[in-house]
């Protein structure tokens, strides 16, 4: 199937057949690939061989319905290295057998759609748009804390929850290097409970209030982190997005009070059950990286060349952490051209990866989407794996 430019007219079902019928070539072809695992991990130990491992599944549903089988024959002549285990929307959350009625996730990527997730926040999508927003939060008033800790925080534990990462990895672990994904770590939690303008707020007029929030966040997610080194994940990819496009969101000593120990704790019990940390955050968190690098983090994600200097990332941290990332949606992919791409793709290998024993995941630097050129997915693909 050619891409389609009327992808959004689908009914809901014909969509969830795309999908589906998209997951099982590029999941088939994943299982014929020669095993990557051990490969991976010494390259991002930069010990590899020189080439940088490859991570293209990083996808918008839309993209997906967009291009169809042209982006499943990709995917089946470029087989990624490393894969990404979510085990269910980051806009919805676990949803139980029994909850009635059950969000469509088809349904709310690609209508005018609200729902509430799990945590109890609302969100919202528009029709033609990629990706949710907050548009009500359940805390909006510090007097709930007690009862929503009590009675509304999601139980980490809650039967079914890694149901769909476990068949996943039981298929794919043996020979390929995974992360298991937890979205919305800490900062981004927090804001989608209370709202973006409160929390900056808060840092300075509830501070107690703040600090019992994250306590409860931080064990939620050490959970998390748990279960997925009982599922046996190769890493935890946990996203909190602290970069504006042009700096960090707060300043550098706030986010050592706040955030800084528990980020410490939890990258730590990632280590002790064997498994790497990919830390995710978009923007530019030049400033944060040395702090980062402190704490554990094992491989940064997604390094946004519209936000940060790549060579002066090379410069300063090459060799003490990984990368992943690195391919600009925001100019290259779109408007660029095929030699443009494979230039920006062999550029970026040549200052990242291959001077650090391959330390570098090569992949967009966020979701790609149905904007973009199918000549330049094209020439993505085969520069990240020819180099």
């Amino acid at each position: 199937m050619a891409a389609r430019t009327d992808y959004l007219t689908l009914s809901v079902p014909e969509m969830e057949t795309v999908l589906r019928r998209f997951d099982e070539r590029v999941d088939a072809a994943l299982s014929a690939a020669p095993p990557s695992k051990q490969w991976v991990g010494q390259a991002l130990r930069r010990r590899g061989d020189g080439r940088c491992p490859v991570w293209m599944r990083r996808l918008s549903a839309d993209v997906v319905l967009h291009c169809g089988d042209d982006l499943a024959e990709l995917f089946c002549r470029f087989p990624d290295d490393a894969s990404r285990v979510v085990p269910y929307d980051l806009w919805v959350g676990h949803q139980p057998p029994d909850r009635c009625p059950r969000i469509n996730s088809v349904e709310i990527a690609t209508r005018d759609a609200r729902w509430h997730d799990e945590w109890g926040t609302c969100w919202g999508h528009a029709f033609g748009g990629v990706g949710a927003t907050p548009v009500g939060y359940p805390l909006t008033d510090w007097s709930q804390l007690d009862e929503y800790l009590a009675e509304q925080m999601p139980d980490p534990c809650a039967p079914g929850r890694f149901s769909s990462s476990a068949a996943w990895l039981s298929r794919f672990s043996a020979s390929r290097y995974c992360f298991g994904t937890i979205h919305l770590a800490l900062f981004e939690r927090l804001h989608s409970l209370r709202g973006m303008e409160n929390v900056f707020a808060d840092f300075y007029t509830h501070e107690t209030e703040t600090r019992r929030l994250l306590d409860a966040l931080a064990e939620y997610v050490l959970e998390l982190i748990r279960q997925w080194g009982e599922l046996g994940a190769d890493a935890v990819f946990l996203t909190d997005d602290w970069g504006s496009q042009t700096a960090l969101m707060i300043s550098p000593d706030m986010w050592r009070r706040f955030f800084k120990s528990h980020y410490q704790r939890l990258f730590a019990e990632a280590h002790r059950l064997g498994m790497d940390v990919v830390f995710h955050s978009c923007g530019n968190v030049m400033d944060l990286v040395d702090d980062l690098i402190e704490v554990g983090v094992d491989v940064l994600d997604p390094v946004q060349p519209g936000a940060m200097d790549i060579q002066q990332l090379a410069r300063r941290y090459g060799g003490r952490v990984s990368f992943c990332g690195g391919i600009d949606l925001q100019q290259l992919l779109t408007g660029g051209s095929p030699r443009q791409v494979e230039d920006g793709v062999r550029q970026l290998i040549d200052t990242l990866g291959r001077p650090f024993g391959g330390g570098l995941i090569v992949s967009p630097a966020n979701v790609l989407t149905p904007d973009i050129p199918f000549e330049n997915l094209e020439a993505l693909f085969k520069a990240a794996h020819a180099a």
